[in-house]
């Protein structure tokens, strides 16, 4: 090694991350970065730097990705095609089989990075290590909504340059963190996510061990150009991790979750499929307690152990429908699916005749509980009736079950769009909405929302921020979703009426949205925006300058792609 070299090693900064300590910004952005020297810093050669070890450090430039949509920010088919050369093709059929879309967040950036599902589902697990393989800015996005979401404990991240991407020295990096991470005395299991461009070079994470010391090694890929929403990206994780148990179930007799016979206390146990609210399972279980039938666990589960108990049920409640992976490992397993979920009265209902042919209750007995239950819905759902028209969208997976008990609490429900795709056990809520005359729009776009707003100028808006922000600059009443509508209990009496206090008291502000818009009339918007005394000088928009400027940017975006490919 060179004396120069030597010197460009010693002064890196104790808290560099070339030194193997925790990352300093301020000490880092001095770094002088290179191949060469990241190599030596770690100890470790390539293969250049070992045949002349004195010659002169060999720079890899970084450039940013061009405007027209390269690298890391291409778009869907491109990366597609990126990921097929790379011996990925298996990988993307399964994906296209299971999470049809023909726009993804490549092409369609409207929602947060599908992976967050896979990392929140690793997150919430006790005894689970999650490392992420991807790009530094997509690594910190996730990081950072994670732990804005409350996550409680360190995202792992393995970091890549150019050369060790193309030269499978990134796969090598992943191997050695999985082998550090792999300590029985720590975690039960290790979760490697795959991001986009690790996806479409072709990253092999399916040759990684399977298991180390005893600690499970599971790998998934979930690109932005093969998995929708993030929703949907839970179940990647939570199928991936079925699939393992099952098979250790099948192997012999496994560990049995704390707990399990004291909660069961003998009965046949209905699993949860899908993220919903604390009670929820709660007021599930007593609902089933008359069948002599209990709630299993909720997957995506806590602990590896729930796993099992998961698999070892009499039937699944598919609650959140769209989870194809996991249903597979279910149906693979011998268990009956059940559809929908017990919301509303008619719901409810259903749910309970369904749960009753699925485990072989007598529809005497089943009958009985109906009777016992309905009333008391039915009741609470008229004791505090929603009238007005509304629209309803989210990204969830939730918004139908949401829609219907909207309906049943007498909401004039118009529209309801969910970015997750129509499957066989959405089919019962999407006829029974269709039959009460309302639209139900798989797949939907922010576009697709936005159009519901303006179509049906509902005196209620439930969606998204930019659908809330696009109804209230309207003066119309709006709610967010996720925060204010999820966060409830729908299931069973409990979510009889749970919803109508909030819808009600959101109604009942038309008249401030009203005032505030005659207050603020006349201040312009968009290109006229503002307080303008003199209306002389008042700007005047001028569409065509933007539209002059669009078509000189993309002419010189292709003039760039020709000179590329010369």
């Amino acid at each position: 090694m060179s004396q120069d070299m030597r010197a460009r090693i010693a002064a890196v900064s104790p808290s560099s991350p070339l030194s193997g300590g925790e990352v300093v910004y301020d000490a880092a952005g001095h770094t002088q970065l290179d191949g060469t020297l990241a190599a030596a810093a770690s100890g470790r050669l390539f293969s250049s730097e070992a045949r002349d070890a004195d010659a002169a450090p060999r720079v890899i430039p970084i450039a940013a990705a061009p405007a027209d949509g390269l690298g890391c920010h291409a778009g869907r088919a491109q990366m597609q095609a990126a990921a097929e050369a790379a011996g990925q093709g298996e990988l993307l059929d399964r994906l296209r089989a299971d999470y049809p879309n023909e726009r993804g967040p490549h092409d369609q950036p409207q929602s947060m990075c599908p992976a967050f599902g896979s990392l929140r589902v690793g997150l919430r697990m006790r005894r689970t290590a999650t490392v992420l393989s991807g790009s530094a800015c997509c690594v910190y996005g996730l990081t950072f909504t994670s732990h804005f979401y409350g996550a409680r404990r360190s995202v792992g991240y393995v970091p890549f340059n150019s050369e060790t991407l193309v030269t499978g020295k990134l796969f090598e990096d992943i191997r050695e963190a999985v082998f550090k991470l792999a300590d029985p005395a720590k975690v039960d299991a290790v979760v490697v996510i795959n991001l986009c461009v690790p996806t479409a070079s072709g990253v092999p994470l399916r040759l990684l061990p399977k298991e180390l010391n005893g600690v499970r090694i599971i790998g998934i890929d979930v690109p932005g150009f093969g998995v929708p929403t993030h929703a949907e990206a839970k179940d990647v994780l939570a199928g991936a991790m079925l699939k393992v148990a099952r098979g250790e179930a099948e192997a012999g007799p496994v560990a049995a979750p704390r707990g399990r016979d004291a909660n069961l206390r003998g009965r046949p146990s209905i699993t949860l499929l899908g993220e919903m609210f604390p009670a929820d399972p709660i007021g599930i279980g007593m609902m089933l307690e008359p069948l002599d039938l209990a709630a299993g666990p909720v997957v995506p589960t806590r602990e590896w152990r729930e796993l099992y108990a998961a698999l070892d049920c009499a039937a699944v409640a598919a609650i959140h429908p769209f989870y194809t992976a996991s249903l597979r490992e279910f149906d693979a397993a011998g268990r009956s699916i059940v559809g929908s979920a017990p919301v509303g009265h008619d719901g409810t209902a259903d749910w309970l005749d369904a749960i009753g042919r699925a485990t072989g209750v007598a529809q005497a007995r089943v009958d009985a509980l109906k009777n016992r239950l309905l009333p008391g819905i039915r009741g609470a759902l008229d004791k505090t009736p929603i009238k007005g028209r509304i629209t309803l969208s989210g990204y969830e997976g939730s918004e139908l079950l949401v829609a219907r008990l909207l309906v049943d609490s007498g909401a004039d429900l118009r529209y309801v769009g969910t970015a997750c795709p129509r499957t066989p056990w959405s089919e019962a809520d999407r006829q029974w909405l269709a039959a009460h005359g309302v639209r139900v729009q798989f797949r939907a776009s922010l576009e697709d929302d936005l159009a519901a707003v303006d179509e049906f100028a509902p005196d209620l808006a439930i969606g998204t921020t930019p659908v809330v922000q696009h109804a209230k600059q309207r003066a119309i009443p709006a709610l967010y979703f996720t925060n204010l509508i999820s966060a409830r209990p729908l299931m069973g009496p409990a979510g009889a009426g749970s919803l109508a206090l909030v819808i009600n008291a959101a109604l009942a502000g038309k008249a401030r949205f009203d005032a505030m818009r005659s207050f603020f009339a006349g201040v312009g918007e968009r290109a006229t925006a503002g307080v303008w005394h003199d209306r002389g000088a008042v700007p005047a928009d001028r569409p065509e300058f933007r539209s002059f400027y669009r078509r000189q940017l993309e002419k010189q975006a292709k003039k760039r792609k020709a000179e590329e490919m010369v």
